[in-house]
């Protein structure tokens, strides 16, 4: 195991009704500016369970976050925090909302001349305005991690960072809230949870015990019940395990002394900036491609992951357990309603191309060893034709 330093400050507030005590969580004299997305927070009866959980504070409204948040939008919002001395805001939705709430609340205190540095230039940064956040779309693990991913419109650049200025104070999650969204997104949530674990766990071999075991019980819970939450949208318990488990997914605790990879999402990040997919359905194209094409570098973890998580155990030769290991994955994010293949979404060799050149312009390398340049980007994508 690597030597690391770990700390994850963020209040969990789990389970029904925990709406309710987000006033407890802020302090008196607070001007809120609250966050959301497209308006389904309205629908859903969130927003009003929110406002009177707000009641008697002062609250401004933002909406409009973009699914992939865009730098556009959040420095409207961070103007916003500027003329109305905001001091604290609450994110309300999912990974995207909670991303752009860290960005804004970073940018809003920059002293640089261009906020746009914290994220391409990774500058550092002092402070934040501070934020909670009430949790409606599992998936991310943003609502207890410092990471964010924010899309500039303009030139279709999607880039992240991360600093320990942007832990939420605190996140309600209250799984029954889940209860109304449609498929399309359950599933695309289950497969990017899926992702963020085997971005840590399958690289190679640290002898992180408790990392692997945390990661592998991620990963069945994620098998067991991603299915069921299609079948049965109104199963509490179903929703509550899949809703812990894309937290722990990306809280920092699975991915502490072990190698990290990310390529999946580095390369699927340009899939969105250029074409406009969704997050999940870029990570479900990319994943099986990268394990085939490092199947040696990443052996032995597929093997462990074939056999700890899918029961794929002997009498196969070591390339069919792998193969039908990253066949039984295929097959998972295929049962949730995300395709895996560039074809699927009607994109092809130019769409591999535009990437290809992107990533040669970046002069990236990615992956767990640094070892895939934008050439085996390309070739990744081209098995995924």
């Amino acid at each position: 195991m690597e030597n690391f330093e770990f700390s994850n400050p963020v209040k969990i507030l789990f389970g029904k009704g925990q709406i309710a005590n987000l006033k407890n969580e802020i302090p008196d004299e607070s001007r809120i500016l609250l966050i959301y997305g497209g308006g389904s927070i309205k629908a859903n009866g969130v927003y009003d369970q929110v406002k009177e959980a707000l009641a008697g504070l002062f609250v401004i409204d933002f909406s409009g976050i973009e699914p992939n948040p865009h730098y556009e939008t959040c420095l409207q919002a961070v103007n916003i925090i500027h003329s109305q001395n905001i001091n604290f805001i609450l994110a309300v939705g999912g990974g995207s909302v909670i991303d752009a709430t860290k960005f804004i609340s970073a940018a809003a205190c920059y002293k640089g001349a261009d906020s746009w540095d914290i994220l391409e230039k990774h500058t550092s940064i002092a402070e934040a305005v501070p934020f909670g956040t009430v949790l409606t779309l599992p998936a991310t693990g943003s609502e207890m991690n410092s990471g964010a991913v924010i899309t500039r419109a303009s030139d279709k650049n999607k880039l992240a960072f991360a600093s320990e200025k942007v832990y939420p104070k605190f996140s309600i999650l209250d799984p029954s809230v889940t209860f109304s969204l449609p498929a399309k997104q359950i599933g695309n949530g289950v497969v990017d949870t899926f992702v963020h674990v085997v971005e840590q766990y399958v690289t190679y071999p640290a002898n992180a015990l408790i990392q692997d075991y945390f990661a592998e019980s991620v990963l069945k819970t994620l098998l067991l019940e991603g299915p069921k939450a299609l079948q049965a949208p109104h199963d509490y318990d179903v929703r509550a395990n899949l809703m812990w488990a894309s937290t722990w997914a990306l809280n920092g605790w699975i991915g502490i002394g072990v190698p990290n990879d990310w390529a999946t999402h580095g390369i699927g990040h340009e899939l969105t900036a250029f074409y406009g997919l969704d997050h999940g359905q870029t990570l479900a194209i990319v994943l099986p491609g990268v394990l085939r094409v490092l199947k040696e570098q990443k052996a032995e973890k597929i093997i462990r992951l074939g056999e700890q998580v899918f029961g794929i155990y002997n009498n196969l030769s070591h390339d069919e357990r792998i193969e039908y290991t990253i066949q039984a994955i295929e097959s998972f994010f295929e049962e949730m309603g995300v395709k895996t293949h560039l074809s699927d979404y009607g994109l092809g060799a130019d769409a591999v191309e535009a990437i290809y050149e992107r990533l040669k312009s970046r002069g990236w390398k990615l992956g767990e060893k640094r070892n895939i340049t934008a050439d085996l980007a390309k070739e990744i994508l081209l098995t995924r034709l």
